[in-house]
């Protein structure tokens, strides 16, 4: 079948780098937002203001469009309607709604593992600030359970913490429910992983530094190779990945997850059935060469067998660090040197105001660094 229109849902930062490969491709790319102010909007061939999370209005818009696939990268939100408006449709797609839909409601991914998984942690999801202060396990991480980008995520130390954010929390939840869980006091890695018929073609591990002086694991940067686990630590983050995907049901495509070293033990934070927000396919590229983007693209679209080449890994480490403003600022291109990075993507013009997401300190932008060894 020759693929020739896409809809990507979704089309802020985020979503550009998908946008221009399929452009690049000689694709129709067509997209959709709740709002019609995104930076990828001039990049489309056609743009229609839907909201990504409205199914019935994505499926008339694929329709109306003639789209063969329907996808998106780097938003949680837009994965569920992403797998059923292709499965309405007959469309190709990775997993199932339902697969989808685990994933990105993180009370649903903890119940699915279930409280003896290897890997999970103590939790409590509620709708009331009554169920919340049930929780006794201090300290614990309060958030939205469908949220994403950090946005209404408190470290609670007490009863009284939990009723100073509950409802902080609780404003950034679509189904108006929060979870909280047990504090893992540990460093933070990733897992960036593809599947291809239940079987991993490609896994690697990096660390997710954070802000320490703001709530919620809001990213600095990434860094490959991960300095915070040793090869014992990254071979038990990929087995937690791959028995987590087998449980919720990634048989194919990309996925994503947030694991915190408990005492040198992984523990799932998050996993998400796609490419990652913080465009760290350009990074793994940088790295040892791999196009998780490419592949995700190949397979969806011609069930290609992707990633069979052996990876060699670089004797470099390469960081992607996002260049970041307090919400409000006005940004200052001139301030940093970013002469000797080896690719550098701006996601404002010079004197825009930094828009409000979490709250406390906004990408602007990021930068690729080499460190030769």
């Amino acid at each position: 079948m020759s693929f020739r229109k896409l809809l990507i849902l979704g089309v802020g930062n985020a979503q550009i780098d998908a946008i221009e490969y399929c452009r690049e491709k000689g694709y129709e790319v067509a997209g959709c937002s709740y709002t019609d102010t995104d930076r990828g909007i001039p990049l489309l061939h056609h743009f229609r203001q839907v909201n990504i999370c409205d199914t019935a209005g994505v499926v008339k818009f694929a329709e109306e469009f003639g789209a063969d696939a329907i996808y998106s990268v780097g938003s949680d939100l837009a994965m569920p309607t992403v797998m059923e408006a292709s499965e309405i449709l007959g469309l190709p797609h990775f997993i199932s709604s339902e697969t989808a839909r685990i994933c990105h409601s993180k009370h649903l991914l903890r119940e699915a593992l279930g409280k003896d998984f290897d890997g999970n942690i103590d939790y409590i999801s509620c709708s009331s600030l009554s169920e919340a202060l049930t929780f006794s396990s201090f300290p614990g991480m309060m958030k939205p359970v469908d949220s994403q980008g950090q946005r209404g995520c408190y470290c609670v130390n007490s009863p009284d913490e939990i009723r100073k954010f509950f409802s902080a929390s609780m404003e950034h939840s679509i189904c108006k429910k929060v979870i909280i869980e047990s504090y893992i006091d540990g460093p933070e890695i990733s897992v960036n992983a593809y599947f291809q018929d239940g079987q991993l073609k490609f896994g690697l591990v990096s660390d997710r530094i954070t802000f320490e002086e703001y709530p919620g694991g809001i990213i600095k940067k990434h860094r490959l190779p991960s300095s915070f686990a040793d090869k014992n630590e990254q071979k038990a983050a990929i087995d937690l990945t791959i028995r987590i995907a087998r449980k919720v049901g990634i048989d194919n495509g990309p996925c994503y997850c947030q694991i915190k070293l408990d005492h040198g033990h992984p523990v799932i934070l998050e996993i998400t059935p796609r490419l990652d927000g913080c465009h760290m396919w350009r990074l793994i590229r940088s790295y040892c060469g791999v196009d998780i983007l490419n592949a995700s693209f190949d397979h969806l679209l011609y069930g290609k067998s992707v990633l069979d080449e052996e990876v060699y890994l670089s004797d470099d480490e390469w960081i992607l660090e996002f260049i970041s403003e307090k919400t409000g600022a006005i940004v200052d291109k001139s301030k940093y040197d970013l002469s000797g990075a080896e690719y550098v993507r701006w996601y404002y013009d010079q004197d825009d105001p930094v828009k409000k997401l979490t709250g406390y300190i906004e990408k602007c932008g990021y930068a690729i660094w080499k460190k030769s060894s």
